[in-house]
């Protein structure tokens, strides 16, 4: 501990600045988006006491949590605003085929087919109607590998 105490008194922007890059290590391999903002807070306060060396270490930790707790409810607020929840997610792949319109590429035959959407043949389940080879279908839902589908 000793070790860490001189390395902040010899100069505590390397030390802030180490904080900083773990952090930004541990969110990279990690991905949760939780340590992004606590890194630049980090960094920021590395800079910070690179300028006004004089600050004393827990005002650089108060400044650290302030940073990071206003960097992080912010960017909250932001996502919030430019990825509202009733948008589906563009890496859920099942929520975006519900519906869009599939094409038959084989015939229903007990209210099993095959369709084709999105670029690629899906298995599909449809109630009562057996569409033909050719004709449109809707995607109703998503279950596992296959399809339910809807006449259009």
């Amino acid at each position: 501990m000793d070790w860490i105490m001189n390395l902040y008194a010899a100069q505590p922007f390397w030390l802030w600045l180490a904080v900083g890059v773990v952090l930004l290590a541990i969110e990279a391999a990690a991905s949760t988006e939780w340590l992004l903002w606590p890194a630049v807070s980090a960094g920021i306060v590395a800079l910070i006491s690179a300028l006004a060396s004089n600050l004393g270490l827990p005002v650089e930790i108060g400044i650290f949590a302030a940073l990071t707790v206003a960097s992080t409810i912010l960017s909250r607020r932001l996502i919030k605003r430019v990825n509202p929840k009733d948008e589906p997610d563009i890496n859920d792949r099942d929520l975006r085929l519900v519906g869009e319109r599939a094409r038959v590429v084989e015939a229903f035959v007990d209210g099993r087919g095959r369709v084709f959407v999105s670029g690629a043949e899906w298995p599909a389940e449809i109630q009562d109607a057996a569409p033909l080879a050719g004709e449109s279908v809707v995607v109703e839902s998503v279950d596992g590998p296959r399809l339910r589908v809807r006449p259009v």
